[in-house]
């Protein structure tokens, strides 16, 4: 366990230490132009001080960060007048509620993706016309940025009624979708022409060689990919956020840039990168529960 750790562990302060190097570096203008027109001098120590308690920093110092993330999920929602404590619901000024906002989205955009590519990639699979037709407009459609795709998708949406959760999660179905199918195809396409051929000896048919050799050997392949999707669902989600502007960590990342709160725009960064890891943890405990039973993994 020690020796797992210690890599890890040194990785994180070698980060640290770059992290807050770079945060005296990058606020000390501020702070010695200021001393400046006091007429005042400035020792290292107080230099440094001063880098790391500014209220809006060029680059905030980590613990500023963590404080940040504390006073807007835990210190919000139980002490505060909007707060879940107060009033039963989740405070608008919370990540929680923000992060409840970007979830939902992803988790429908990532369950329409998964089904969409799955079903895609059966289709690839068995029909040559789909693997001629299908599959190059699929890879041709993640050559479109999604910055540019997304207010589209928004517009076009909004003209014909649809609102709410459901035009991100479409911008959220649109990125997960194609690490499915590709990763579908692969792990469908697996078994090699002698275990078809066994199969054909049993007088198995098409459906039965699907759910018995087929489905079973790509399931590796369909967690693998469903990792990658559930992570890009979420970015989707968070572009999907920028021209809505009707809550989620891509509105707070925007309300922040807007009004230069680098707390703000960091502290979102540092939900939603809390927020995919759980996701993908999560696909991974999957994972590891369903091949277990499978007789694939220990």
């Amino acid at each position: 366990m020690t020796r797992s750790a210690l890599p890890v562990l040194t990785v994180v302060t070698a980060i640290l230490a770059l992290w807050y190097a770079g945060t005296v570096q990058m606020n000390s203008a501020w702070v010695l132009d200021r001393a400046e027109r006091a007429g005042a001098e400035l020792s290292f120590t107080e230099l440094v001080a001063e880098t790391m308690t500014q209220a809006r920093p060029t680059l905030p110092a980590p613990h500023q960060v963590v404080v940040e993330l504390w006073e807007t999920t835990v210190v919000e929602e139980f002490t505060g007048r909007r707060g879940w404590w107060n009033t039963g619901t989740l405070s608008n000024r919370s990540l929680i509620h923000h992060g409840w906002i970007t979830l939902s989205a992803t988790a429908l955009g990532f369950a329409i993706g998964t089904t969409l590519g799955f079903l895609l990639a059966i289709g690839i699979v068995h029909n040559r016309a789909m693997d001629a037709s299908v599959m190059p407009w699929a890879i041709a459609s993640q050559t479109i940025p999604i910055i540019a795709l997304a207010p589209m998708i928004i517009v076009v949406l909004n003209s014909v009624g649809i609102t709410g959760l459901l035009p991100k999660a479409v911008i959220a179905a649109y990125l997960s979708f194609f690490p499915v199918v590709v990763g579908m195809v692969k792990g469908l396409r697996t078994p090699d022409a002698m275990q078809l051929d066994l199969m054909k000896t049993y007088n198995a048919s098409s459906a039965e060689t699907f759910w018995k050799l087929r489905l079973p050997s790509s399931m590796p392949y369909l967690f693998a990919s469903m990792k990658i999707g559930i992570a890009a669902a979420l970015v989707g989600t968070i572009v999907g956020e920028l021209p809505v502007q009707q809550g989620g960590l891509g509105v707070r990342l925007l309300s922040g840039s807007y009004f230069g709160q680098t707390l703000q725009i960091w502290s979102a960064l540092f939900a939603a990168a809390i927020l995919a890891a759980a996701l993908v943890g999560t696909v991974g405990a999957i994972e590891r529960r369903t091949l277990r039973r499978m007789g694939m993994a220990r």
